[in-house]
């Protein structure tokens, strides 16, 4: 019988999941013994991690307990990482252009090396789930939207985001240069995941590991005429003072009121 575990990071977060059936875990995923203890006494085989697209200290304490099961039971163990479709921008400092899944994403961010915290953890949960035993795969998330139907956060980062600080400065800014990033609705990307975790559980024979890249992309954004129909939406209401966008003065400035890293912050917006 299949059970499923959340880990969770707060009293709060455990009251709200406890109604939906499945066994939740307090647990700080940092601490290599609290997490080695849950995954061994909850008998954990399948890890979908979301908490982080860049902070390894996240990751290696789980990659490391699913080793430890799967040397203790002999079952196959899978570690799903949850990154971004953003570090494979020109503005977020890639250069081999477009890229997709079946090509050797592995290999091509080796090549760079560099010090990007998001690309660094992609490779490292190859390595080191390689290293235990452990299957992995990384899924690249594009620009999220629409309402979750979840217990816990509902709503998406960018645009939410986008549409706080307009109010707040009561002005919508846009980049000096229009992308068209990739998108998918929350519900299209859940749907993925299910999927995923169910040819997990069936034991098919996906691509893993170093060819083990997946973009979980519907389709691009026109980010202009998204930043447009924002402005005009807000003015309607009362909240701008302007159905036009404005040009950010600054990158810095971006980040500052979007509360983005600024490293960052213009592949957020503007990568193609």
């Amino acid at each position: 019988m299949k059970h499923i575990s959340a880990a969770v990071r707060s009293e709060k977060q455990v009251k709200s999941l406890s109604n939906l059936g499945v066994n939740v875990i307090l647990v700080d995923l940092s601490d290599e013994v609290a997490v080695n203890d849950a995954v061994l006494q909850h008998e954990i085989d399948v890890v979908v991690h979301t908490a982080s697209s860049f902070d390894m200290s996240l990751v290696s304490p789980l990659i490391t307990a699913l080793g430890r099961r799967r040397k203790i039971t002999g079952k196959e163990a899978y570690f799903v990482q949850s990154s971004v479709t953003t570090i494979y921008s020109v503005e977020s400092g890639w250069p081999y252009g477009e890229v997709k899944d079946t090509d050797p994403i592995f290999e091509m961010e080796q090549q760079m090396g560099g010090s990007h915290p998001v690309r660094q953890t992609n490779l490292h949960v190859i390595k080191q789930a390689k290293e235990e035993g452990v299957t992995s795969f990384i899924i690249l998330i594009p620009t999220v939207y629409g309402r979750g139907s979840g217990e816990c956060r509902r709503l998406s980062v960018s645009i939410p985001a986008y549409i706080r600080t307009s109010i707040a400065h009561k002005i919508v800014y846009k980049f000096d240069q229009d992308g068209s990033p990739p998108g998918a609705h929350i519900s299209d990307l859940a749907a993925f995941y299910a999927i995923l975790v169910e040819k997990i559980l069936q034991m098919e024979p996906i691509p893993s590991g170093e060819i083990g890249y997946y973009f979980a992309i519907a389709h691009t954004v026109p980010w202009w005429n998204v930043m447009q129909r924002i402005a005009e939406s807000l003015h309607a209401r009362g909240l701008v003072t302007s159905s036009q966008t404005q040009i950010w003065p600054s990158y810095k400035m971006a980040a500052e009121y979007l509360n983005f890293p600024l490293a960052h912050v213009r592949a957020m917006g503007a990568s193609r």
